[in-house]
C-alpha cells in the first residue's frame, strides 16, 4: 500500500536517522518530513531571518543556546538572552499561585539591572459568573472567584513597555490569550502542572505506565515508547 503523506510528522522521525542534525534532510528525511512535503514553506521561512531583527533574535538565542549548554539553568538563560538582545525591561505575568516565585525572580532580574513589571493572573477582579460560568462549575462553589485575566496581563506588560515577557504557570488557554495579545516577545519559565509539580514532561516520560490515562481511546496496540537513543541533546 502507497502512503500519502500529506502533513509533517517529524514526531515519528526514526531515532537514528533525525537527518535535519546532519543537514540531510532532503536526501535522507522520510516521505513525511516538512524539507520534503513543504519546500516552498521552508524557503519563505528561511527567507524571514533576511530580517535583520529576526536574525539578531535567532543568532542571540543560538549563541546563548551554545555558551550555556548544560551549564546554566532557564533562569540563567532568560537573564543572558535579555542582555545579549539589549533589552531594558522585563515583565512577568505569574498565576497568583506564584506570586512568591514571581518576588525571587524578579528580584533576581533587579540584580542585573532590569526593571520588572509582573501581573498576576487574577487582576481586574472578574468573576467567573461575569463569563457566563456557573456556581457548580468554580473551584470553590459559593465563593466569590475571580477569572483569569491574562489579556489583562499581557495589555498591562504593553502599556508598560515590556520587551521580554515570562510566563509562570498561567493555565492552559489562558496562556495561549497572553501569547495572543502580548506585543513584545514571550518566554516560559514554568509550565503549570499541578499534577506533577509542574513538570508536564513526566507524563509524556510515564506514558505507558503511570500515567496510561492520558491516552484516548483511539491507542494504538503498540503505542510509541521513549527509546534511550532518541534521548540526546536538544
Amino acid at each position: 500500500m502507497t502512503i500519502k503523506y500529506e502533513d509533517p510528522a517529524c514526531a515519528y522521525c526514526p531515532p537514528k536517522l533525525r537527518a535535519c542534525r546532519q543537514g540531510e534532510s532532503a536526501e535522507k528525511g522520510p516521505g513525511f518530513c516538512p524539507t520534503k512535503l513543504d519546500p516552498h514553506v521552508q524557503a519563505s521561512a528561511r527567507g524571514r531571518y533576511d530580517d535583520p531583527d529576526i536574525r539578531k533574535l535567532s543568532r542571540e538565542a543560538a549563541v546563548v543556546e551554545s555558551e550555556g549548554y548544560c551549564r546554566w539553568t532557564r533562569v540563567e538563560e532568560i537573564v543572558q538572552f535579555a542582555k545579549r538582545m539589549g533589552f531594558r525591561k522585563i515583565g512577568i505575568a505569574n498565576c497568583i499561585s506564584f506570586v512568591d516565585h514571581a518576588q525571587v525572580l524578579s528580584g533576581i532580574l533587579e540584580s542585573h539591572g532590569f526593571e520588572v513589571v509582573s501581573v498576576a493572573c487574577k487582576t481586574g477582579n472578574i468573576p467567573k459568573e461575569e463569563l457566563g460560568i456557573a456556581d457548580h462549575e468554580k473551584i470553590r462553589p459559593g465563593q466569590f472567584e475571580p477569572v483569569c485575566n491574562p489579556v489583562a496581563q499581557a495589555e498591562l506588560l504593553n502599556a508598560h513597555g515590556c520587551e521580554l515577557s515570562v510566563v509562570m504557570g498561567l493555565c492552559v488557554g489562558h496562556d495561549s490569550l497572553f501569547f495572543r495579545h502580548i506585543q513584545g516577545l514571550a518566554t516560559v519559565l514554568v509550565a503549570k502542572d499541578r499534577v506533577l509539580g509542574h513538570n508536564p514532561i513526566a507524563a509524556l516520560n510515564l506514558a505507558d505506565s503511570y500515567y496510561s490515562r492520558v491516552w484516548g481511546p483511539l491507542r494504538p496496540a503498540e503505542p510509541p515508547k521513549l527509546p534511550v537513543a532518541g534521548r540526546r541533546k536538544a
